[in-house]
């Protein structure tokens, strides 16, 4: 999209510093009244003689006139954020539904329930929610409100209501038969558009992911190196009278470039990994809502296809395509209207990324470059008094 390439025209007036680049974007997109507000925090962990897990406090505070109340306290673990994603995909097919962090892999067992992990996971979990409260329909879905306000018996008893193993594996075979016959023959040009944006996207974002993953993992490396460069200067220090001083200097300037680094990785890895790796997600969230409404779409082809083919029970053919052609259009409408709204928040989000990257990138390099610089005119000042002193009879 071009509007994402706006962010590279600076204006010449303007200083170039951290805070006048980034006071420079102003984006349009405030936040409105809000009546829904959910924090996800307090991770605790769960031991039992058949497994372990993590549960989160899930603490909602809302004005709406369809809660019982004005404030809400929950724990949930994982699989009930896993059950919340799937009811919002079944009730709201060509809605694009929010990603949640995927799940522990088997070899990582063993960092499953690391500090990092769980805060990692938390913020995610954090995210997923919030998202779904600032959705104008998805907001108003039943079973976001259970999820919100039940307690853990009455979650426990309104899942087993959900449709049984038969029926989901009913829905598997319908989507794998329909996604393997075929084009359809009567998609909108619109939605094929999407279709070839989404494929370039999830490429790019991808690569996107991996880099930054790679950036991220060399930085690292180059700040576990830098801690123990610094100590070495002072140790040589002590054996080097003569410029003790100077080499005191170099290991208090590392000092100061490491912790600069450090600060560096933190915002790497706030506030762009979680981003890239989310749209990441997303880009196969939205290749399977638009394979869903393709299906829809499919369907009604069929029926088109067997009306023309019959001879006999034409009305009744002609009943069905029309709640098809309902249940299409409420689909592309549906679709339509989410994505705009998600190429909206998709470019602010990656704005905000990639600014905050710029900020700190040059908070950084201002940072190293101010204290080599502070060393060097120290080590000047005391080179000429050495020569002052030279020089006096």
């Amino acid at each position: 999209d071009t509007s994402l390439g706006e962010v590279n025209s600076f204006s010449p007036s303007v200083p170039i510093s951290p805070s006048s680049m980034i006071n420079q974007y102003k984006f349009e997109d405030e936040p409105e009244l809000r009546d829904l507000f959910i924090t996800v925090d307090d991770p605790e962990s769960h031991i039992t003689a058949i497994e372990t897990f993590i549960t989160y406090r899930v603490v909602t505070k809302t004005s709406r006139g369809e809660f019982d109340s004005s404030e809400y306290e929950v724990r949930r673990r994982y699989q009930d954020f896993l059950w919340l994603k799937s009811k919002l995909e079944e009730a709201h097919p060509t809605l694009i539904i929010p990603p949640l962090p995927e799940k522990f892999i088997m070899k990582g067992m063993v960092e499953r329930f690391n500090d990092e992990f769980i805060e990692t996971r938390r913020k995610a979990l954090h995210k997923f929610l919030n998202r779904i409260a600032d959705h104008p329909t998805l907001t108003f879905n039943e079973d976001f409100k259970i999820f919100l306000t039940a307690q853990a018996w009455e979650l426990s008893s309104h899942k087993k209501q959900g449709p049984g193993l038969l029926s989901r594996m009913g829905q598997t075979v319908r989507a794998v038969a329909s996604s393997v016959r075929g084009g359809v023959k009567n998609r909108p040009e619109m939605f094929t558009e999407m279709n070839d944006y989404m494929e370039t996207f999830s490429q790019k974002i991808n690569v996107l992911d991996k880099i930054a993953h790679r950036i991220y993992k060399e930085e690292r490396e180059y700040f576990n190196e830098m801690k123990e460069y610094g100590p070495i200067h002072t140790l040589w220090s002590a054996s080097e009278e003569d410029i003790a001083d100077s080499l005191k200097g170099v290991a208090s300037c590392i000092d100061k470039c490491c912790k600069a680094t450090e600060k560096r990785m933190a915002g790497l890895s706030e506030n762009l990994l979680p981003i890239l790796h989310e749209y990441v997600l997303y880009s196969e969230i939205l290749m399977g809502v638009l394979k869903r409404r393709d299906q829809i779409q499919g369907e009604l082809d069929s029926k088109i296809d067997a009306l023309a083919n019959k001879k006999t029970e034409k009305d009744l053919f002609s009943e069905e395509i029309g709640k098809l052609e309902d249940k299409v259009e409420c689909a592309n409408n549906a679709l339509k209207a989410d994505w705009d709204r998600w190429k909206q928040n998709m470019q602010y989000d990656m704005r905000s990324a990639f600014t905050n990257v710029a900020e700190n990138n040059l908070r950084y390099y201002e940072e190293c470059l101010a204290t080599w610089e502070s060393f060097l005119a120290s080590q000047r000042v005391d080179l000429h008094v050495e020569e002052d002193s030279e020089d006096r009879p």
